[in-house]
Order: structure tokens, then C-alpha cells, then sequence
């Protein structure tokens, strides 16, 4: 998928968003990623460009004009009112990969006039970097908790140092965990996302282990364990490409979900592999689940039936 904007004017951003936010309202306040080096992301060497908080503000206006009266106003983009007029009012997604990295103020009044215009609404939630998070302090962090913005979706993708480095993550294991314990001082939610199959053939149980360090040393509410899936035109798919990097096989994709799933310790978390990019799904409460979830694997190993997987053309970003 091509990111990419011409200079000028803020453009909406297509619909980028976790599976769980499908019911949400999707409110642009940037568009691309900050961190755009991750050489496995469709987001590589996209521009990051900020929205003028007067032009989110006539939106959030649009958006309770409709909702109030079903009232439409002009030169307003009409993906706002497809959006809304499906929107039961409860929750709001900020768009785009990593909202959270929209400047403090701004970000504030945003969320203030959000409030405003939306008093009984539930939830805000944004993608935020690791970065995102270490920038800002905990009182800084609680003041948008404050206005709702209660839940961070955050890419771990490997708690290996070496894989973070070479994918150009830009933090490594230890500011990862930096990162998640300080969101979750500041009484955010997290939902943190890790990537199968990262480390390729040759890492791929160091990327597991370490993966699962990180996760237990944050201890998150949600994760989700995506599958990689090498986009054509990004760094790790040209690596691919040329034989220097070799990726897992299908069934070692579950290996590593079932070693991971071991390896973790949580308090209580909803972990998930219900994502289209992964082979199997399978989800539950850890540590509650873990031996049900570990079955369920164990049973799909020991057949090593192909047709017990999701087909390749059914698997998606």
C-alpha cells in the first residue's frame, strides 16, 4: 500500500487501524509514521505530516453536527460522514501510525474539544511508538489519560537487540520496556503487538526468548502476535529477495507462537494470534488459557496438515 503525499495540504489518510477499533470513529491527526526506517513496514520512507488543529477541530464540529441532527455541512470529506453514520458514538481512533507523536499542546486541545463536543464518549486510542512514549513524562502521559486517550497500541516486534537493530526499530529491549512500564504508570492501556518470524530461520528461537522477556518484564493487558509478511519494496523484502534473509516456514511460525506462549509470564493478558497475517489462530486470557492455547497448538504441530492453516491468499496486513 503507497502512503505517499504530495506537499501541500494535510491529505486524510486511508484507514489504517487495530482489529479492535473497527467500531470507532477514525480521526486524522498526522499522516505516515515518525519512526520510518522499520525495514519490514509499508510506513518505510513515508513523510510524517501533522494536521493544523483547526482543521481536526472543524471535523470534530462536522462530526457532532451529524451526529446531533444528521446535518451535513460543505467541503467536509465525505469519509467523515460514512464513518459516522455507522458510529454508535462510544469510541475514537487517532489516525494515523503513530498519532501520539502529534505535539503535546495540540494533542491537549484536541482531546479537550473531543471531550467538548463529545461528553458521554468512552475511549481514545492511538498508535504510539516507543519513542512516542519515552519522550513524554508520567504526569505528561496522564494529563491525555485524563481526556480518554486510555489505550496505546505499540509495536514491540522482537525483544532481541540485534533484530531491533537490524530492522531499524530505533529502540532497543531495554527502552522498550522503559517505554511500557511508563504508560502503564500513567494508566494507559496497552496493546502491544510482536512479530513471528522476524528473526528469520537462522534467530528464531533468540527472538522468541527475548521477546518473551520483554513481554513479561511489561506485563501488557493485550497482545497480538502478528506473522511477518514481507511487503514487496521495503528493505526486509529485498533482503529476501537477494537469499540474506530466510524467512520461517509456516509451521515454524507456530512453533515460535507456542514458544512464546511458554515462555511469557503475565498477570492477566488477552493474548492473541487472531490477526489475517498468521497461520492459526488461537486466543485467550494468559496465564489462565495458556494450557488450552498450547494444545490447540500442539494438536496442529503434531499433523503438520497444511490444510489446517490459513491458505497464503487469505493471509493479509
Amino acid at each position: 500500500m503507497n502512503r505517499r503525499q504530495q506537499a501541500g495540504k494535510f491529505e486524510r489518510p486511508e484507514i489504517f487501524r487495530p482489529p479492535s477499533e473497527r467500531e470507532s470513529y477514525f480521526l486524522p491527526l498526522t499522516s505516515g509514521c515518525s519512526n520510518n526506517t522499520c525495514t519490514f513496514c509499508g510506513f518505510y520512507g513515508t513523510k510524517l505530516k501533522m494536521r493544523d488543529v483547526s482543521d481536526a477541530k472543524s471535523e470534530i464540529d462536522a462530526l457532532a453536527m451529524f451526529m446531533n441532527h444528521r446535518v451535513c455541512l460543505p467541503d467536509i470529506d465525505n469519509m467523515v460522514y460514512a464513518i459516522a453514520s455507522r458510529w454508535d458514538g462510544r469510541r475514537v481512533f487517532l489516525q494515523d501510525g503513530d498519532a501520539a507523536v502529534y505535539p503535546y499542546p495540540k494533542m491537549v486541545e484536541v482531546l479537550e474539544y473531543l471531550n467538548e463536543k463529545f461528553p458521554n464518549l468512552e475511549r481514545v486510542g492511538s498508535y504510539a511508538t516507543p519513542q512516542d512514549i519515552l519522550r513524554r513524562s508520567v504526569a505528561e502521559l496522564k494529563k491525555p489519560k485524563e481526556l480518554k486517550l486510555s489505550i496505546f497500541y505499540t509495536g514491540v516486534e522482537s525483544g532481541d537487540d540485534a533484530v531491533l537493530l537490524k530492522v531499524g526499530k530505533g529502540v532497543n529491549s531495554a527502552q522498550l520496556i522503559e517505554a511500557g512500564r511508563k504508560a502503564k504508570e500513567a494508566g494507559i492501556i496497552l496493546s502491544l503487538t510482536v512479530i513471528l518470524g522476524l528473526g528469520g530461520v537462522e534467530g528464531s528461537r533468540k527472538h522468541v526468548l527475548e521477546t518473551a522477556r520483554v513481554l513479561s518484564a511489561i506485563d501488557p493487558e493485550y497482545v497480538g502476535a502478528l506473522t511477518l509478511t514481507l511487503v514487496p519494496g521495503t528493505p526486509l523484502w529485498q533482503d529476501c529477495q537477494y537469499g540474506k534473509f530466510h524467512p520461517i516456514s509456516p509451521f515454524e511460525s507456530l512453533e515460535e507462537l507456542k514458544l512464546m506462549i511458554e515462555s511469557s509470564s503475565f498477570t492477566d493478558c488477552f493474548f492473541s494470534s487472531m490477526h489475517a497475517s498468521n497461520y492459526l489462530s488461537v486466543r485467550g486470557k494468559l496465564p489462565q488459557d495458556k494450557t488450552r492455547m498450547l494444545k490447540e497448538l500442539e494438536r496442529v504441530l503434531a499433523r503438520k496438515d497444511p490444510a489446517l492453516l490459513r491458505p497464503e491468499f487469505l493471509r493479509g496486513l
